[in-house]
């Protein structure tokens, strides 16, 4: 049976525990919503459910096993030896927990005809993405580039495509070869799909206030705007200004008619 006085000592030192272990969350959401997952990602993307995987495993996992495995009536070599166990296990899971959010993070916005697709680096070549010029290379400490697809140099190119869609689900926007930058002409006809903005307000009347926001911090009128739909884990909308360009974002099904 565990006594008071052990009790109460594993408890001031699991505390003390839970609170470096919020430290460390606090740190790690940081990184996480501000550079790896930055608004509105987290919800395109699902950064939110692998960033609260990990922070279970820190902030509960690690104080709690301090307040079964304490006991100050063991030898010094003894609690150093659970202490370090204990931060070990910690430390490899929030390893593990980081790198899962570092792989599924969001790499591009990439432009398909008539849509708009979130991907992330994981599905995409690693060969393929290490031929790319810097100016269309992942981001490294976050943050997602915005690309169109260039069309196939040949109808050979075309039927590999085709074929391998059919048969992998790989089409052209997790083919980083096909990459080329989301401006000028690229960026302007990405208008020729695109739908006027007050269309979708007329569905999503709760929109308004946020585009409304938009609007004025972009100094564009909602008149102005045009969107196109975002493919990710959730229904949202890229708003584009008149050069095509992504302003925005809004929640919401772009596919409405």
């Amino acid at each position: 049976m565990i006594s008071k006085a052990r009790f109460k000592a594993a408890k001031r030192v699991a505390a003390l525990h839970l609170l470096a272990s919020l430290a460390i969350a606090l740190i790690t959401a940081m990184m996480v919503f501000g550079a790896w997952y930055p608004y509105p990602y987290q919800e395109l993307s699902g950064g939110r459910e692998l960033f609260l995987l990990v922070v279970v495993v820190d902030v509960v996992c690690g104080p709690l096993l301090t307040l079964i495995l304490f006991n100050p009536q063991k030898s010094r070599r003894e609690i150093t030896l659970d202490i370090g166990l204990i931060a070990t296990i910690q430390l490899a899971a929030l390893i593990y927990g980081a790198w899962t959010t570092w792989q599924a993070r969001p790499s591009y916005l990439v432009l398909e005809v008539d849509r708009f697709k979130v991907v992330s680096t994981a599905e995409l070549d690693p060969k393929a993405i290490k031929e790319l010029p810097p100016y269309l290379a992942p981001f490294v400490f976050g943050g997602v580039r915005t690309v169109a697809i260039r069309p196939p140099k040949s109808i050979e190119e075309k039927n590999k495509v085709l074929f391998e869609s059919i048969e992998q689900g790989r089409d052209y926007s997790v083919r980083a070869e096909f990459y080329i930058p989301y401006e000028g002409a690229a960026a302007l006809g990405s208008l020729n799909r695109a739908k006027p903005l007050e269309l979708f307000l007329k569905h999503y009347p709760d929109c308004r206030i946020l585009a409304e926001k938009i609007s004025k911090d972009e100094s564009i009128s909602i008149a102005e705007w045009n969107y196109l739909p975002v493919i990710g884990r959730q229904d949202w909308i890229a708003l584009l200004d008149k050069k095509g360009m992504v302003r925005g974002f809004l929640p919401g099904d772009g596919f409405l008619e």
